[in-house]
């Protein structure tokens, strides 16, 4: 199978958010691949390794995303492409038609990405490649089979419940927790990895598409941190004195009814 997995490298979870002008410090930041990301690499190689074929890694991104490809390719995929080019703007619709374009052309008979970006808390570029594509589209899923005759049957939840749906491949498939287990690079892995094949593209590099082509259709407003919780209340007395408490409060303090 010919796999492509769509890679993001994001913050790691654990990191403080610091404000520095109208972004956000990238200093002393750890960068991890994105956790749903992950599940799709792990899901790819799995498969290539029940049926054969190559798990190909792509990424729009700055140079540092290249730390998440490697991590990635020492997991066990089998090559990598990063597209790296400041004249792609930050903007999903942006980056989806940069990865469209270049996917147009691979042959994929798969396509995998994460559910969503913990940084962002984005999910457009996805879906949007798969509109892009013209391939069937399937998001949060927590199981992947792939039937003798080329079809996908996936689950994903459904509100406490299982929702089976099938598509036919090509396809694209976005990753939810559960789907599985991601395995750590092992030494041999990270050692493996150093030699796998890894491209660094420019717009330049991709047919069809130029930075005029890549006007935003967003426009970030402002950026500022949420307010600090409030430490909470207890109520008092029996239940209908703590009722009449929480309509007051509601009513007179928090103004909401």
């Amino acid at each position: 199978m010919n796999i492509w997995v769509l890679l993001k490298q994001t913050f790691d979870t654990e990191e403080k958010i610091v404000l520095a002008g109208d972004g956000i410090s990238e200093a002393g930041v750890k960068w991890i691949i994105n956790p749903y990301d992950e599940y799709a690499v792990e899901e790819a190689i799995r498969l290539v390794e029940q049926r054969g074929g190559k798990v190909h890694l792509l990424s729009v991104g700055p140079e540092r995303t290249g730390e998440a490809l490697r991590t990635a390719l020492a997991m066990g995929a089998d090559e990598a492409v990063l597209i790296h080019d400041s004249r792609i703007p930050q903007d999903e619709w942006a980056v989806a038609k940069v990865l469209a374009t270049f996917l147009a052309d691979q042959g994929a008979d798969l396509i995998l990405g994460g559910n969503f970006s913990v940084d962002h808390g984005a999910g457009q570029i996805a879906i949007r490649i798969a509109e892009q594509l013209g391939l069937p589209h399937i998001g949060s899923i927590t199981k992947l089979d792939i039937a003798a005759g080329g079809e996908a049957v996936v689950h994903r939840d459904a509100e406490g419940d299982t929702e089976i749906i099938s598509a036919p491949l090509p396809a694209l498939f976005t990753a939810q927790q559960g789907l599985n287990e991601p395995r750590y690079p092992t030494l041999p892995g990270i050692m493996k990895a150093k030699k796998k094949p890894f491209k660094q593209l420019s717009l330049d590099d991709i047919a069809g598409i130029s930075p005029e082509d890549l006007a935003p259709r967003t426009t970030r407003v402002s950026l500022g941190l949420p307010k600090a919780r409030q430490a909470g209340v207890i109520l008092q007395g029996d239940l209908a004195a703590q009722a009449a408490d929480l309509i007051r409060r509601l009513r007179q303090d928090a103004k909401v009814i």
